[in-house]
């Protein structure tokens, strides 16, 4: 298994909107609780998601459909967040949002039950979220420290990781304060080995280098399309991603650096609980 966020993905975890959302009367109870800007419709939202499905292109890859489970709210769309991957197996997150602690156990026996190892867990005051999360390569991982991962989550991880992996730390900005959905993924999105796209203006100074120094170079989202979610872009494969739909300027930036854009309709499934593509998979494994 490599561990990058670029390769051709291999196995992906999903969960479908029907498995997350469930039907209407679920997402009127919850909608507003969990800060989404408008209630997401349900049977649009089911069309949107196998519209996604389909752009992710996963022919040949082993996708792994996780169902509803006890305690889920309408956030498990966004599998990300709840499990990490790692050589030992997957990791078990602890979230740092309270309306969506079940998720990392019931996520984690999703995959037990289809074969997948599980490494560990992240418990007790330890906090940390797949968005906040990326893979450089097999020995090297960016982890954030922001109000979704903190310290604790970090000392946890790492421990989990061992000693072979190396761990950047990326201290996260305030930005809209800890109600908001910000993740390390909200400001950079890797492309290929050498390319990733990121929005500066949130990036801190130290990690931007770090990155560079790695031989990584940018292509930058503008200003008018950061709150859209241009940054926020799955590589399925190297230069080949997927990204929510409005986004032209950001996409005209990519198709300039080589890369093979594909869109979807993002209204309900995405925009609505600010959760782009990155958010809504889970990858696995890719090539290396």
């Amino acid at each position: 298994m490599a561990l990058n966020e670029y390769g051709q993905i291999m196995r992906i975890g999903l969960r479908h909107a029907r498995d997350a959302f469930r039907d209407s009367a679920t997402i009127d109870t919850q909608w507003q609780a969990l800060n989404y800007h408008a209630r997401p419709g349900y049977d649009d939202a089911l069309a949107e998601y196998d519209a996604f499905m389909e752009a992710l292109m996963l022919a040949g890859a082993d996708v792994h459909l996780l169902p509803y489970g006890d305690g889920l709210s309408i956030d498990s769309i966004y599998v990300r967040d709840a499990s990490i991957p790692s050589p030992g197996g997957v990791i078990a997150c602890n979230m740092g949002k309270p309306a969506r602690s079940a998720e990392p156990t019931v996520n984690g026996t999703g995959y037990g039950d289809q074969g997948l190892a599980v490494a560990g867990s992240i418990g007790g005051d330890g906090r940390i979220e797949g968005g906040d999360f990326i893979w450089l390569d097999d020995t090297t991982c960016a982890v954030a420290h922001g109000y979704r991962t903190n310290a604790e989550g970090i000392r946890q991880l790492r421990a989990l990781l061992g000693e072979n992996v190396h761990v950047e730390v990326c201290p996260l900005p305030h930005y809209k304060g800890p109600d908001d959905v910000f993740h390390l993924m909200s400001i950079v999105s890797p492309l290929d080995r050498d390319l990733a796209l990121i929005y500066s203006p949130l990036m801190p100074v130290p990690f931007r280098n770090w990155l560079m120094d790695r031989g990584l170079s940018f292509v930058e989202v503008p200003d008018e399309e950061f709150e859209s979610m241009g940054c926020n872009v799955l590589a399925t494969a190297p230069r080949r991603c997927v990204m929510v739909e409005g986004n032209p300027e950001t996409r005209r930036r990519l198709e300039k650096a080589g890369c093979d854009v594909v869109t979807y309709k993002g209204t309900e499934i995405s925009r609505k609980g600010e959760g782009g593509p990155t958010c809504l998979t889970r990858p696995l494994e890719r090539e290396g």
